[in-house]
């Protein structure tokens, strides 16, 4: 017998085997490599559009990639509405847009390099999902935020893919869209030209990736040590977010107990940390117990990366005035988590970590 025959029949063998049981694709082991598209109309950076609905777009869905990005100075960063006017973010803030759709494309009609996509209140508006799927064909990046993947899974970018979305969302969606592979345990998803996160807070390592991809692991690192960020990667463990007896109680008593809801009242000035006001904001608001506002007497405030922040009209003098944390603004969240526990809870804190998909550092 020819010497050579058994390491013959198992590299044959080992062919078989691998045509039989492939193995795993690779934006799952290896979910940190995106490969941009080479960038349109010369551009020496890419341009990217955060889409934007007027009437309810996820506070930190929108600001936090807008912020990470801009403060990078990696890329060229709009904020593209479906009309003009001003932008409600939901649970709080209200924003201006720095084009509508229509403009943005009229002025940019090779579209955009990347397209993030953040949880809107709409989550089936036409408007939207017509706009991601032409942006999508134009071939742009397309990011989906948390429950924004279910505007992005309805203009079709996820078809035959793997995405994530936020716990709460995960089960329906996954029916809703069956030709897309729907994966737990993993902060943000990138698979070919389009990329998703779990829930809202995910958007800070999905935005510190998109640097390193756009300018390197120098850059990468370099914004999230301004941030206060140790760990960008895509580890995430998704058992703990989920629905129990005792949080669905306190959902409860708490919006039950209107007479003791309070306004909490945010300043802001010019130069603001955009970033760190969108996090305490948002946690404020998720305690159903309490609404944030940004009462001051400007028609806007500009944050240091250039967001523009419309105040809320009322002066509401009887509110309760609360600071936003001065630390790293990644970090703002853990000390309003411990406000809020010191204020009404761990059990509120508890349930505002749970929307947010955080793990309460302890």
């Amino acid at each position: 017998m020819d010497r050579h025959f058994p390491k013959i029949l198992l590299l044959a063998l080992l062919v078989f085997c691998i045509a039989i049981f492939p193995f795993e694709r690779p934006a799952i082991a290896a979910e940190n490599a995106i490969r941009l598209p080479t960038f349109k109309a010369g551009r020496t950076r890419p341009l990217i559009a955060i889409a934007a609905d007027n009437r309810g777009t996820e506070t930190t869905d929108l600001v936090i990639p807008y912020g990470v990005l801009r403060s990078a100075g990696v890329a060229d960063v709009v904020i593209v509405s479906t009309q003009a006017g001003i932008v409600n973010l939901m649970p709080a803030l209200k924003i201006k847009p720095d084009a509508t759709m229509r403009d943005f494309d009229r002025e940019h009609p090779e579209g955009a390099d990347i397209v993030i996509v953040p949880a809107m209140h709409d989550n089936s508006s036409r408007n939207v999902i017509a706009w991601i799927r032409e942006q999508s064909s134009k071939g742009a990046m397309v990011v989906s935020i948390c429950e924004g993947a279910w505007l992005a899974a309805r203009a079709g970018v996820f078809d035959g893919k793997h995405a994530t979305t936020h716990w709460y969302a995960f089960d329906a969606i996954r029916r809703t869209f069956p030709r897309t592979e729907w994966v737990h345990n993993r902060r943000y998803i990138v698979d070919g030209n389009v990329m998703s996160t779990t829930g809202v807070t995910a958007s800070i390592p999905a935005s510190l990736t998109l640097v390193e991809a756009i300018a390197g692991a120098q850059k990468a690192r370099s914004a999230a040590t301004r941030l206060g960020v140790i760990d960008w990667s895509s580890a995430h463990d998704s058992a703990p977010f989920h629905m129990t007896t005792s949080r669905f109680w306190r959902f409860a008593g708490n919006t039950l107990a209107f007479w003791n809801h309070e306004i909490i009242r945010l300043p802001a000035e010019e130069g603001f940390d955009e970033i760190a006001l969108a996090l305490t904001a948002d946690a404020w608001s998720r305690t159903y117990r309490s609404k944030a506002v940004i009462a001051e007497p400007a028609q806007s405030i500009r944050s240091r990366s250039g967001l523009l922040l419309v105040p809320d009209l009322s002066a509401h003098t009887d509110a309760s005035v609360v600071t936003v944390p001065a630390r790293p603004p990644a970090q703002a969240l853990d000390q309003t988590l411990f406000e809020i526990a010191a204020r009404y809870g761990a059990r509120t804190s508890d349930i505002v970590a749970l929307q947010l998909e955080y793990p309460i550092q302890h």
